[in-house]
């Protein structure tokens, strides 16, 4: 997830609250990085405030659809207005939430525009015959369905996008826990134990590898 929104505090609890749905989330905080990062990042759907710095969220989103990236958008603002929202929904956006909202409902909502999808993109993330759905929420090696919690699931998933490379533990700590807290690395090794418990050790594979001294590296072919 790419949320783009210049208040701070509230960007860190959205990212906060959607992390611990399960959510990989990356942070923007104008409208100017936040139309950079959705251009290039890969998302799989964007959580857009509209009074941005730079450009508003309705440029951002007017932009996008006019350049054909079909990434999801959800709009999330305290304009609350019904020619605001129609406003959004006719310039591109999926989706519009008011602030303050719900975290759960806005956590459906995003499983929802995944659910739905907006280009071709595979359904299904795999690394040989390991298999993860991040809109179903489940993960297989083989026919053997894995039961993952949403933080194992959110490592997971970062380091599947990623298969065959080197992912630091830094990036990791960043991106799949809270950023702003107090960093230990210690942690990530913790629950890449515990991911690597549940998805190599009863198969007798090797696909979470550790690179000493960089980081950790998924195996493309799934070890």
């Amino acid at each position: 997830m790419l949320v783009v929104e210049d208040e701070r505090r509230l960007a860190s609890a959205v990212r906060r609250g959607l992390t611990a749905e399960g959510f990989v989330v990356d942070v923007a905080h104008d409208g100017v990085d936040g139309l950079h990062q959705a251009r290039e990042g890969g998302y799989d759907a964007v959580v857009l405030d509209l009074m941005l710095p730079g450009l508003s969220g309705y440029q951002v989103c007017e932009r996008l659809r006019a350049e054909r990236n079909w990434v999801p958008v959800l709009i999330l603002s305290a304009k609350d207005g019904e020619y605001d929202q129609a406003d959004g929904l006719d310039l591109g956006a999926d989706d519009y939430m008011t602030k303050p909202f719900s975290y759960v409902v806005l956590a459906a909502r995003l499983r929802a525009l995944l659910r739905r999808g907006a280009r071709p993109r595979p359904a299904v993330l795999a690394a040989g015959d390991l298999h993860l759905d991040p809109a179903a929420r489940t993960v297989r090696r083989g026919e053997a369905a894995i039961e993952l919690t949403a933080r194992e699931f959110a490592l997971l998933e970062y380091l599947i996008r990623r298969a065959g490379q080197v992912v630091a533990k830094s990036e990791l700590l960043e991106h799949v826990w809270d950023p702003d807290a107090i960093g230990d690395l210690n942690i990530v090794e913790v629950y890449a134990g515990y991911v690597r418990r549940k998805i190599d050790t009863p198969f007798g594979r090797h696909a979470l590898q550790t690179v000493r001294g960089a980081g950790y590296r998924l195996a493309a072919d799934g070890g």
